[in-house]
This record gives structure tokens, sequence and C-alpha cells, in this order.
């Protein structure tokens, strides 16, 4: 099967699975996911799979790419903010929807790979940077739209106070080796932040500092669902 047959049946069985937002299907129908992935996982880019990437991190199963980025009600008015660049395969598919993305990655070799792709491919409207994800990007601030990539143990404040009033938060919420469930935040008028549980999920750890340079020190070697 070739690989735009599988990506078309990807985007179906997407479908079955709940994702209906047409402006988010037609993003991962745009993005090629194998330009992200590893060559010799090229046959398995249209799999609904995370599949490994450097540094023990993983590029995202599709599905919960889908169903954050549906979550994260995106349109192209918005300035968001994605902590945990990875392969860059998430950041593409939101540069297709938003204004502007600002990404943070914290191992410096997974940011250039990212940024080779984006060039690649043609995106302008991401800027990005090796940085401490946990701290998000103060200068920036606000955001109308935050997504993480990595489970924190509890809300990131940080990254909430960076939200701008109005704004979504969608990000995993859990211990790194317990229950996890991906949590969509809403900051109201007066402030305060409206919490919704979405969906059950296993991530990569949301760690401070970053990594400029390779650090094999620092891989846990964890591959999980995420990272996108």
């Amino acid at each position: 099967m070739s690989l735009a047959a599988r990506k078309i049946r990807l985007i179906m069985s997407l479908r079955r699975a709940g994702v209906t937002d047409s402006a988010v299907l037609n993003a991962l129908e745009r993005v090629p996911r194998e330009a992200f992935v590893l060559p010799h996982f090229h046959d398995q880019a249209y799999e609904d799979q995370a599949l490994p990437i450097a540094q023990g991190q993983t590029i995202s199963q599709p599905q919960i790419v889908a169903m954050m980025t549906e979550a994260l009600q995106v349109t192209k008015s918005h300035k968001v903010l994605e902590i945990g660049t990875g392969s860059g395969y998430q950041t593409a598919v939101l540069s297709r929807l938003a204004r502007r993305i600002y990404t943070i990655e914290r191992f410096k070799s997974l940011l250039d790979e990212a940024e080779a792709r984006f060039k690649q491919l043609r995106i302008h409207n991401i800027t990005s940077k090796c940085a401490d994800g946990s701290k998000g990007w103060k200068e920036q601030a606000p955001f109308d739209r935050i997504i993480v990539t990595a489970a924190a143990p509890e809300l990131p404040q940080t990254l909430a106070d960076q939200l701008a009033v109005g704004g979504i938060m969608v990000v995993p919420i859990g211990a790194e080796r317990g229950d996890q469930v991906l949590e969509r935040i809403t900051k109201q008028a007066d402030g305060t932040l409206q919490r919704e549980t979405l969906i059950d999920v296993r991530f990569v750890p949301l760690v401070a500092g970053a990594v400029p340079e390779d650090d094999r020190r620092a891989v846990r070697g964890l591959r999980e669902v995420g990272n996108a």
C-alpha cells in the first residue's frame, strides 16, 4: 500500500475514533508524517502508533496529536506556545491552523533536526528555541493557546500565568509512572482556571532544564505515547 493510501486510511480511522474537526483533519492530511520519523520507520509513518525518535523520545500517536489539537480549538488568529518540540510533527500540524507557533525543546539536537524539517517543508510561522519548557516563554506571553507534550505532576502554574484571558491550555497531568490524564484548562475573565479532564494518556515527564549539547546521561530511555 502506498503512503498516500495509508494516509487516507489513517484519516478515516481518526474520524471513526471521534475526531470530527475538518480543519484538524485537513492539517494532519497536509503534513507528511514520514518527514518526521526515522528512515527505517517510513513504512509505519501512517500507522496509528507512537514511534521512537532520537534522545529516547517519541513522535506521538496520530490519534493523540489529533485529539490534543482538536481540544486546543486553534484558529488562524491565535498565537500558540508549544512545550516539547520533539520531532516537530505536532508543531507542523499546529502551523497549518494558527497565526504563529512558539515552540520550546530541551534537547538542542532534536530542535536542530526539527528546524531543518520546517525549513525543508517551507513552514515559516514557527519560532523555536532550546530552553527549559517548564518556564514557558515569558517574553512572548500572553499566549492564546498553550500545548504541553509532556506530563506535569501538577498543573504548571508558570504556564497558566502565561495564558491569555479566554485562552486554552491542553496538558497531560500525572505522575511519571502513574495515572495520567489529559486536561483542558480555560482561563476565565476573572483569571480563574476551569479544568476539564479529557482522556487517560501516557506521556514522558516534563523535565526541567535544557540540554544544549547531546548528553546521553540526560536520556532516560522513555518511550511513551507523547513527545510530538
